[in-house]
């Protein structure tokens, strides 16, 4: 496959402005963003599973509750979410169940119900002056992602997908997709279909929406192996072009977590950013995946975990700096104290980590530093653990943990009133109100 024919025009414009210029659209402008020809800062929220509990075959209650949900974030001052576009495939993957309804539940079949659940939050987004951050696939399983696609096409057999891969079995196989043109021709086609669709319900091309701030590659991708890192470069370069030659309108980013993405090379990570068709960069801050503290020993590792995560954050500004294009912390988050699940237990140590973020945020944009907005992981909102079983299952509701990981681990309920209260403290002042 010729990727240079599949992208269209091989360098577009990105989404940039030279200020004053209202638009419903939000704008890249140096190291910070605008929306209606403001400056445009934002304390945001993962909700990657609202187009699924909207989809039109989940019933009326699916949509009625994120009727309430977004109308619960909006009442306390969360103006951006980050929504996975759909699923690719169905059943267990990788060892666990994957979340669903899916987008494309078989190769190159595109389900309507689903599209119907995007359609939905976008339209209730917008109606409450919303802006969303859509990714429109995953290096991970619990969305199908990657691994699907090298499954379509061969690359992936059966006796693989379905047991749970060593993680350097999985870097082998998920890295393949950078040099697996059916794959990514294939991944091309999710990316027409989405980019290029029609709001059922607003009437409007999903590239006239002025809900969608943003089109990410993928959520987290990564190259896996440093054998992949030219294609892995070269599939960015390739579909920032490709969205851009779709959508003049809104901006596109990677996904990528930071140097965690990119085997801590920072030179990969600044090239791929560097693009003129990728607008922003993203980093993601995990202190428990990377072991910033050691089981359930939060409270004691809370000095090493402040102190790695702005380490982490200003290694990343400094490249935002030098490429002169915002930076956005769009995933973060702290297990409950001790890591309980329930909503009843204590999140004292959550709220300070993330009071720590907020802070971090409001200093690097008074200090023109690149960062301008995050979204924390992840809103649960009505959404609760069921009694007695630790993983997700099919019928289960979604709460912002995937199926991979203990259900309510980094979840906030709606009944979290202290975090809230903290939260509507930070998105009430200047820059962000």
């Amino acid at each position: 496959m010729d990727k240079t024919a599949t992208a269209g025009p091989g360098t577009v414009a990105a989404n940039t402005t030279s200020g004053g210029e209202a638009s419903p659209f939000v704008k890249r402008e140096g190291l910070g963003f605008t929306l209606d020809g403001k400056p445009y800062y934002y304390i945001g929220a993962n909700y990657w599973q609202g187009a699924l509990l909207a989809n039109s075959a989940s019933g009326r209650q699916g949509r009625l509750r994120v009727q309430r949900e977004l109308s619960f974030l909006a009442a306390h001052g969360v103006t951006n979410l980050r929504i996975v576009a759909g699923s690719e495939g169905s059943g267990a993957i990788n060892g666990s169940w994957r979340v669903g309804p899916s987008l494309q539940p078989k190769k190159g079949i595109f389900s309507e119900a689903a599209l119907s659940g995007l359609d939905f939050v976008l339209s209730e987004m917008d109606k409450r002056k919303m802006k969303a951050v859509i990714y429109l696939s995953n290096n991970w399983d619990w969305s199908g992602g990657f691994l699907q696609y090298l499954n379509w096409n061969g690359r992936l057999a059966d006796s693989l997908f379905h047991r749970k891969l060593g993680w350097d079995e999985l870097r082998d196989h998920t890295s393949q997709f950078y040099t697996c043109s059916a794959c990514e021709e294939d991944y091309y086609r999710q990316v027409r279909k989405l980019v290029s669709r029609t709001n059922a319900l607003t009437k409007r091309k999903y590239a006239d929406e002025p809900a969608i701030m943003a089109w990410e590659l993928a959520n987290e991708p990564r190259p896996m192996r440093p054998s992949s890192y030219a294609a892995y470069k070269d599939w960015v370069r390739t579909t920032a072009a490709l969205i851009k030659s779709l959508d003049a309108h809104h901006l596109v980013t990677t996904g990528t977590e930071g140097m965690a993405s990119t085997d801590d090379d920072i030179e990969l990570y600044a090239a791929i950013h560097n693009d003129p068709n990728v607008d922003y960069l993203t980093i993601h801050v995990w202190p428990k995946n990377w072991g910033f503290f050691q089981d359930t020993a939060i409270a004691a590792g809370m000095p090493v975990i402040a102190r790695n995560t702005r380490s982490y954050i200003a290694k990343h500004e400094k490249v935002a700096r030098q490429l002169g294009k915002p930076m956005v912390i769009e995933e973060f988050g702290l297990p409950r104290d001790r890591q309980a699940f329930n909503a009843q237990s204590p999140d004292s140590l959550r709220k300070q980590y993330f009071e720590l973020l907020f802070n971090i945020l409001t200093q690097g944009i008074a200090a023109k530093s690149g960062l301008a907005g995050c979204n924390f992981w992840a809103f649960g909102g009505e959404g609760r653990p069921r009694p007695g079983q630790t993983f997700w299952k099919p019928g289960d509701t979604y709460l912002g943990d995937p199926p991979m990981e203990e259900q309510g681990l980094n979840a906030v309920y709606d009944s979290d009133a202290s975090l809230w209260q903290m939260l509507v403290g930070f998105s009430l002042r200047a820059p962000f109100h």
